[in-house]
């Protein structure tokens, strides 16, 4: 099915006006949400400043038939500066909890994939998400579900789920995931802490309304929450 923006989904691919792309649909139904953001801003403005917190280049040249047509420049902020040829981008390295080199409202839209559940502890997350709605009147920001049954970076059914002594088990025994199979206790214990997800209550209080909390469903069930200020 073709939409307005000329993105033509089929069964197993995503072809953005003609090109292969490896996108998921879910991927797709969310760059839906982005977009949305970025031609209100031009709309109002002519232009965008787009702060990326924990993105790549490569992220939004995956997609760039649908941001193209606009005047577009992306600030991408990671723990480490990619090195970046396109003018519209600028790599940075900083600290997503805390962004001091960068004024209130200096963006008009902060957006954040899957980031902020990798920043460490509830008070990690809520340092986030206050810098997130400081730096622009518009955000998005995904994080997985807790309450999803398969935890996506380890890519197993119930793992986040088991106390921790399993779960350093399990990582110190196999590779799981985007994760080689642990060589020491610190591996696994660095590991089992890398990415903590939350449920919607907790998520509902990092970004409360006005934005609207929008649930990711597959098969049923809440796979991820998205947080739009529009």
């Amino acid at each position: 099915m073709a939409s307005a923006s000329g993105t033509i989904q089929t069964a197993n691919k995503i072809s953005i006006q003609g090109e292969a792309s490896p996108l998921s649909s879910f991927r797709l139904k969310r760059f839906a949400y982005i977009t949305a953001l970025i031609d209100k801003v031009v709309a109002e403005k002519g232009s965008a400043r787009i702060l990326d917190v924990g993105g790549t280049a490569e992220y939004w040249m995956a997609v760039e038939p649908l941001w193209k047509r606009h005047d577009v420049h992306f600030t991408l902020v990671n723990l480490q500066a990619e090195r970046v040829s396109d003018p519209r981008f600028t790599s940075l390295a900083g600290n997503a909890c805390a962004m001091p080199e960068f004024a209130d409202n200096s963006f008009d839209i902060v957006h954040s994939n899957s980031v902020i559940e990798h920043v460490g502890r509830w008070a990690a997350m809520r340092a986030m998400a206050a810098e997130v709605q400081r730096l622009a009147p518009c955000y998005y920001v995904q994080t997985p579900a807790f309450g999803f049954p398969v935890e996506p970076h380890f890519r197993a059914p119930f793992f986040h789920w088991l106390p921790m002594p399993m779960r350093i088990w399990w990582t110190r025994h196999m590779a799981l995931g985007a994760f080689p199979k642990a060589a020491t206790l610190d591996d696994a214990m660095r590991f089992c802490e890398d990415a903590i997800m939350v449920d919607a209550v907790r998520f509902r209080a990092l970004f409360p309304e006005p934005a609207r909390m929008i649930k990711e469903r597959f098969f049923g069930l809440t796979k991820s929450f998205i947080a739009i200020r529009d």
